[in-house]
């Protein structure tokens, strides 16, 4: 009995003995080549050269970083041309696999020498499991890190993509932080030198102002706002008035920089600072704060409102085309109208009120971190420029600016008058740009826009003292302005007393009302809310 299990053991170490034998056979003679010209690909391949690109976080109030972009392995599907023996036969086989007609494969696989021929990059693990099995010499799959947004469409405009480089050599970052930040993100690449590897050192991360709670919360608002008027398109954004940090920055219609590839080229831009429009009615603050802090008006300077203002035999009227007679100026805040911010640019004069709207950031680049930022448009207001356009700008026709300046403006005047620079990158530190107007201009201009919003409604919350003004624009066309397709504009701030964040929605031609208090008035509301509740704010009306 003792021999027969003893013979059994022999037998099996044997057989097992043998098998390993054949196996090593197998890789060093029969299929060595294919081996040693795998290896050498793996490493002559630009996905497995690449460093590590450095992550990007979130940063909520508690100082807890949440990852927006990371890597991610995913598979990658390969061809080493140089072991293929039959290129047309491989072509045929992995064709149905990846989904691709088997003439556009076989280009790729009929390269004689070549180390390294990507055919698909990021597949599904479905995919790379079914090329596996199919065992061909010549396909292989590899695991490699590859860029991740966990978050999908969130701030997307904000963060942009990794796309593969111009040069076909590694990725780049492309629009948004990825392309700004590139250098610090992507690290030094690896090289093969002389035989020698020198391995890939890993990109360094960036930490975001960005807090994703209040991002999330602006972005499901802002699409809410987008998809039930009907606009063509919305921004929000989020500022600390203080220190020029940008607490949430999104745009709609957004893209899935996951699959960049689907989306068209226009969608990567980001509005917030790369596309310029007329505000309209909002720029009447910039007004009012260049006649008051000019000593031209007081809050209790009086108007005679007739509805109308004729200059360089063109009229302009009041939006809802009524004659309000004697107001003051807080009542042309109140009730908004054209006529008054006309009179207080005229008072002011040509060449003051053009100074002061550039003391505020516009016609000139904020310094935001964000590529591609414009300067706006300020053209109109120029020595030779007619009355009529210095008139029809103090209520925010003819001028052109970014939601970026418009913000970094009103937030100027919630933090008493100091111009801060915005920006997203944490390792930045506040930078006070200019004062435009002094301190106490700043509080007057403050006590207009919260009467206005007490007396209009529709921003109040309980508790608490709201600064705001609302903007409805025209769209320019043809030399003129449309009837029909409007811009709405609301940037607020709280609370008015000690301001912690400015709110700015902006929505793109809404159908069915051209008023931006049915709007963007009540989007801001519900955001400075949340605002008000997530950071525990304590409120200054204890009286309501």
């Amino acid at each position: 009995m003792v021999s027969r299990r003893l013979t059994a053991v022999v037998l099996f170490f044997t057989l097992g003995y043998a098998a390993l034998l054949f196996r090593l056979y197998d890789i060093q003679l029969t299929r060595g080549g294919e081996y040693l010209v795998r290896a050498e690909s793996q490493y002559a391949a630009q996905s497995l050269l690449k460093a590590e690109r450095g992550g990007i976080y979130f940063t909520d109030k508690k100082g807890k970083l949440l990852p927006a972009v990371t890597n991610k392995d995913f598979p990658l599907i390969y061809a080493v041309p140089k072991v293929i023996e039959d290129p047309s036969e491989t072509a045929y086989k992995i064709a149905p696999v990846l989904n691709r007609p088997a003439t556009d494969l076989l280009g790729s696989l009929s390269k004689p020498g070549d180390l390294y021929e990507a055919l698909e990059k990021k597949a599904p693990e479905e995919k790379a499991r079914e090329v596996e099995g199919l065992d061909i010499p010549g396909v292989y799959v590899e695991w490699v890190p590859e860029r991740f947004y966990p978050f999908g469409k969130l701030a997307s405009h904000l963060l942009g993509f990794v796309a593969p480089s111009d040069e076909d050599v590694g990725e780049n970052g492309r629009y948004g932080l990825e392309e700004l930040y590139n250098e610090q993100l992507t690290g030094i690449r690896g090289e093969i030198r002389d035989g020698d590897i020198r391995p890939p050192r890993p990109g360094k991360d960036l930490i975001l102002t960005i807090d994703p709670n209040i991002q999330l919360e602006a972005e499901r608002i802002l699409q809410d706002l987008v998809r039930e008027h009907s606009a063509k398109s919305g921004s929000v954004i989020v500022e600390d008035p203080k220190t020029g940090r940008i607490l949430a920055m999104g745009s709609f219609p957004n893209f899935d920089p996951n699959s960049y590839s689907k989306f068209d080229l226009s969608d990567f831009l980001n509005p917030v600072a790369q596309h310029i429009y007329e505000p309209g009615s909002v720029f009447k603050i910039i007004t009012m704060a260049a006649g008051l802090d000019s000593g031209k008006v007081s809050p209790e300077t009086t108007f005679y409102d007739t509805g109308k203002l004729e200059l360089n035999k063109r009229v302009i009227r009041n939006w809802d085309l009524k004659a309000n007679g004697a107001v003051t100026m807080s009542n042309v805040i109140e009730k908004s109208i054209n006529t008054g911010a006309a009179f207080v640019q005229r008072q002011t004069g040509e060449e003051v009120f053009t100074r002061y709207v550039q003391k505020f950031g516009f016609g000139d680049k904020t310094g935001v971190d964000l590529p591609g930022e414009l300067k706006g448009d300020l053209r109109r207001l120029s020595p030779e420029s007619p009355a009529i356009a210095f008139a029809t700008a103090s209520f925010g026709q003819g001028v052109a600016v970014t939601p970026i300046q418009m913000i970094n403006a009103f937030a100027a005047i919630a933090n008493g008058g100091r111009l801060m620079r915005p920006y997203v990158n944490a390792e930045m530190k506040p930078k006070e740009l200019g004062r435009p107007i002094k301190e106490e201009t700043a509080q007057e201009v403050i006590k207009m826009m919260v009467s206005a919003v007490d007396k209009a409604g529709v921003a109040k919350i309980k508790g608490y003292a709201v600064a705001g003004k609302t903007g409805t624009a025209q769209v320019p066309e043809k030399g003129g302005y449309s009837d029909t397709r409007f811009v709405n504009t609301y940037v607020g701030f709280g609370p008015a007393s000690n301001p912690k964040f400015v709110i700015l929605f902006k929505l793109d031609e809404p159908a069915g009302t051209s008023l931006a208090g049915a709007t963007v008035v009540p989007a801001f509301r519900d955001l400075a809310q949340f605002a008000f509740n997530y950071y525990n704010i304590a409120p200054d009306r204890l009286k309501e």
